[in-house]
């Protein structure tokens, strides 16, 4: 009775409560988090440890499904965007460098090394960040490291949105307050949200890039796949080539992240690749299942002891965090609230951001056009520049601290 179809049925069942939950709770409840307290309970019980491997999504998730996804990402980031929330760019930057610093300094003192290597980069934001990470403490031999990476990534978002909403709910009185008073006008700024992406969408034409687009009636699915495979396997390629003078190489991730954007800019890739070619959705399911395996090495007894060291990190690193983004919030002269909550972007990610910022306009504006005048405000930044800031970055820092056990 019980073969690859069946575990595979089971492996989209609890994935559909996790997303039912989050949605129901408008996200304040990650999904993440309950799909993987319900696999991580079910191991303890009645699901079989093997169920994710019987379901045969690891050997997709864990080579190619990373590798377009990451590729794919590059797909979605807009040059143009990017530059308009340079500031913001600079402070989430200055931020995760302030997390960073201040975690590898204190942290140590306080709990397992491997443990803050292992934890940095998915606190900083990201599913690849967490993948690189459980997959080089796993090739350590160091397991409870490996369960620690997944296990930040899953509770990140109860620090990042308490803190986030506070943030925002102060911002936006206060920006409230300067409209009422007078002097002050909605800056025109589009409202639209890819709620797939992430970010603004625009009305901007489409500008003429160095390739030729495909013609609809060859541009296929395949074709669409095939493409991005094609960068990713150069990624893969440069990933193996030795830098002169440092002696070490960099994660074809980061590489795969950075040829995306260049060959969409020059329209060898679609833009929104996986979701163009409607593949978007079985990447990230079979990429997801690929994390929650790792899991399955968790004892009541290991999730007892880095429950802590969880909490110190997590706090050390938004202290760091904060400090960062103050010093620089107040060097470029921008909001340091809007500036931390940005920042903070890196706990949760995409779509919690969104919601969690057209929820406060909602229930501070008491007419269309405030909520009109906050969003033009609060969402360019929150959006744009926090999504693109920490989903390079992750993937750098990832690529790094693999390195260093």
């Amino acid at each position: 009775m019980y073969n690859f179809a069946l575990a595979f049925v089971l492996c989209a069942a609890v994935y559909i409560i996790g997303e039912v939950v989050s949605t129901a709770t408008k996200a304040w409840i990650p999904s993440v988090f309950v799909t993987a307290a319900i696999i991580l309970v079910g191991y303890w019980t009645v699901l079989p440890t093997t169920l994710i491997s019987d379901a045969v999504l690891i050997p997709f998730g864990s080579t190619i499904g990373i590798y377009l996804l990451i590729t794919h990402m590059g797909t979605v980031i807009s040059i143009k965007q990017l530059l308009e929330q340079w500031k913001t760019i600079v402070v989430c930057l200055a931020g995760l460098a302030g997390m960073c610093v201040l975690a590898l300094f204190v942290c140590p003192l306080l709990m397992d090394r491997s443990f803050v290597v292992a934890g940095l980069p998915p606190l900083t934001g990201g599913i690849v960040a967490a993948t690189t990470m459980m997959e080089a403490a796993n090739a350590a031999g160091l397991k409870e490291a490996a369960v620690f990476a997944i296990a930040m990534y899953c509770v990140q978002g109860f620090a990042g949105y308490p803190l986030t909403a506070v943030c925002l709910q102060l911002e936006g009185k206060k920006l409230l307050k300067e409209y009422r008073n007078g002097g002050v006008s909605v800056a025109g700024v589009s409202n639209a949200v890819d709620a797939v992406n992430g970010k603004l969408e625009t009305t901007e034409s489409p500008r003429k890039k160095l390739l030729p687009p495909t013609p609809a009636k060859w541009n296929s699915v395949v074709v669409m796949l095939g493409k991005l495979g094609f960068v990713a396997w150069l990624a893969t390629q440069l990933g193996r080539v030795v830098i002169p003078g440092l002696n070490m190489t960099i994660s074809g991730a980061v590489y795969a992240l950075v040829l995306g954007i260049i060959f969409t800019s020059i329209g060898f890739l679609d833009e929104n690749a996986l979701n163009k070619s409607n593949s978007y959705g079985i990447v990230m399911f079979a990429l997801m299942m690929y994390i929650f395996d790792g899991l399955k090495d968790c004892t009541p007894q290991m999730l007892g002891s880095i429950i802590g060291p969880m909490v110190i990190l997590i706090v050390v690193g938004v202290a760091g965090m904060a400090v960062l983004c103050f010093v620089s919030a107040k060097i470029l002269k921008i909001p340091f609230l809007l500036a931390f909550a940005t920042a903070l972007t890196a706990l949760y990610g995409f779509p919690p951001n969104a919601i969690i910022t057209e929820n406060t306009c909602n229930a501070l504006a008491a007419t269309p056009e405030e909520k009109e005048y906050l969003m033009s405000k609060m969402f360019p930044p929150m959006i744009v520049g926090g999504f693109t800031t920490v989903t390079i970055t992750s993937v750098i820092i990832a690529s790094v601290f693999a390195k260093m056990f």
